[in-house]
């Protein structure tokens, strides 16, 4: 199997492996990419358009102890922070790793948000142990060294916290060439590599979800006449829920055809770091 072909079968992990320098260029082309999509595209990112509450909530923050508070939680690539509004009143300060100077605010309905410049090499500036609560939604399919990154979240999380993970798992198209309201680089994560990089981190999984059946194709065709987003009303997010129950065996890290296009997208993860 050639080099390429091992990235697009989802046998190895296209970008995990390679040098400081290659990081550095792909860094640089997504600081600002996924801002220059939301000005193109004009998509709401706006308080309280945040468009995927519905999915965050009915595939993670449902599955955190119900009385849990978080007195430090951390997004990375969380950009205005809208994703924890769901749980807001149970977070005591929030801390954003995030590369965009444009995708910021200061506050979050009274809570302050604390930003930081992610490292170009994936480091985070945090002590061991230190959140009790991480979100990372649709990021790590733009870094580069996903491995190392996901490292560094095992690291920073306290033990019995929770991390929560929601990525694109197939290839996204062939990443080699422009793709339309699509980054440069950014690639889904293989369902087998998360498998395997969590079990090597020692995480507990406390829920893998499946979840957005041929989401941007839908989105696309008959979300186009609706007002706002099909990941923004619940009965869309439930039934969706089904047919990605319904069509996981099917899933193919790059369908070649429209039969192995009908899967699942993503993969949501609840992962809690053993005491």
């Amino acid at each position: 199997m050639t080099s390429i072909e091992a990235y697009l079968s989802g046998e190895r992990l296209y970008g995990d492996d390679l040098t400081i320098e290659q990081i550095a260029s792909w860094y640089e082309d997504e600081r600002e990419g996924y801002a220059h999509l939301v000005e193109r595209y004009g998509w709401a990112e706006t308080e309280g358009r945040y468009a995927y509450h519905p999915v965050n909530v009915l595939y993670g923050y449902r599955y955190l102890p119900k009385d849990a508070t978080f007195a430090r939680a951390l997004g990375l690539g969380s950009a205005t922070g809208d994703e924890f509004l769901p749980i807001l009143s149970r977070i005591g300060s929030i801390d954003i790793l995030e590369p965009s100077e444009q995708l910021k605010r200061t506050e979050l309905q009274g809570v302050r948000l604390h930003y930081y410049k992610p490292s170009v090499d994936g480091t985070m500036p945090f002590p061991d142990d230190y959140f009790q609560l991480q979100t990372c939604f649709s990021t790590l399919h733009h870094i580069p060294n996903v491995s190392y990154v996901m490292g560094e979240l095992h690291r920073c999380l306290a033990p019995g916290g929770f991390l929560l993970i929601r990525e694109p798992v197939h290839s996204m198209g062939d990443w080699r060439y422009p793709r339309p309201m699509l980054t440069k680089h950014e690639r889904g994560i293989p369902l087998g590599f998360f498998r395997q990089r969590i079990a090597q981190l020692g995480f507990t999984v406390v829920r893998e979800s499946l979840c957005l059946t041929m989401n941007s194709f839908l989105q696309r065709t008959v979300g186009k006449w609706l007002p706002r987003s099909l990941t923004e009303y619940n009965a869309y997010v439930y039934v969706d829920m089904v047919l990605s129950r319904l069509t996981a065996f099917n899933l193919h890290y790059h369908p070649k055809n429209l039969w192995q296009r009908i899967a699942p997208q993503s993969v949501f993860y609840v992962l809690q770091k053993n005491n």
